[in-house]
């Protein structure tokens, strides 16, 4: 727990827990938070709109957010991101919908909804000043900045196509979620991984240069 806390400072207990879940140590997500409390590292706060939450729960599985992105280079020039994320799965890509949650960013005009609509898709807009609304999305965005694009020095359009790739990649294929009972968006329905004991050893992977670790145990 503690080398996952000293290599991963922007987790919090349910992250750690859940990689740990992963590797096969059966532990409580208690016994996380109390031992790095002990060792001085607070639990991520907890935050949840309850009636907007039960709504999303019920229409998971046709529901797909969408958001923008947008990115400073080092040459101050801003890239945007477009992206679609399932709200059951948690999977990162564009996929079939049947609602459509967005912001009411100036980017999202006219047009843009045409397409949707034509292809027999409900687009609603979030209520203005309400950007909780879209929490997956936001989440989501929220995620990618803390542990990659406010880490890097973004050159272009190039670059940041590849950064983004590949932090979509480890969040579809290993980031744990916590609504997904600590799995990841891949790794629902598949078989739990061997219980762990003291032979076991735990490897670590390294994306984007290091910048993000994935854990595996081997025998």
């Amino acid at each position: 727990m503690l080398r996952l806390a000293r290599e991963n400072d922007g987790w919090g207990y349910r992250r750690i827990h859940g990689e740990l879940l992963n590797l096969g140590w059966k532990v409580a997500a208690s016994t996380v938070w109390e031992i790095l409390k002990e060792a001085g590292a607070d639990p991520t706060p907890q935050r949840a709109d309850r009636s907007w939450s039960r709504f999303l729960a019920a229409q998971a599985q046709g529901i797909l957010d969408v958001d923008v992105l947008h990115v400073d280079t080092v040459f101050l020039r801003r890239l945007f991101v477009l992206f679609f994320i399932e709200h059951g799965s948690r999977r990162v890509h564009i996929a079939g919908i049947r609602y459509l949650i967005r912001d009411n960013a100036g980017y999202f005009t006219e047009a843009f909804d045409a397409v949707f609509t034509a292809a027999g898709t409900r687009v609603v807009p979030i209520l203005p000043g309400a950007p909780r609304k879209n929490a997956i999305a936001e989440r989501w965005v929220g995620s990618c900045r803390r542990e990659a694009t406010d880490r890097i020095l973004i050159t272009g359009e190039r670059h940041l196509r590849l950064v983004i790739d590949e932090y979509a990649a480890h969040y579809n294929d290993h980031r744990p979620h916590r609504s997904l009972g600590q799995h990841c968006p891949e790794g629902v329905g598949t078989p739990e991984p061997p219980a762990s004991d003291d032979q076991s050893r735990v490897i670590r992977r390294d994306r984007l240069g290091g910048l993000i670790h994935e854990y595996a145990q081997v025998a």
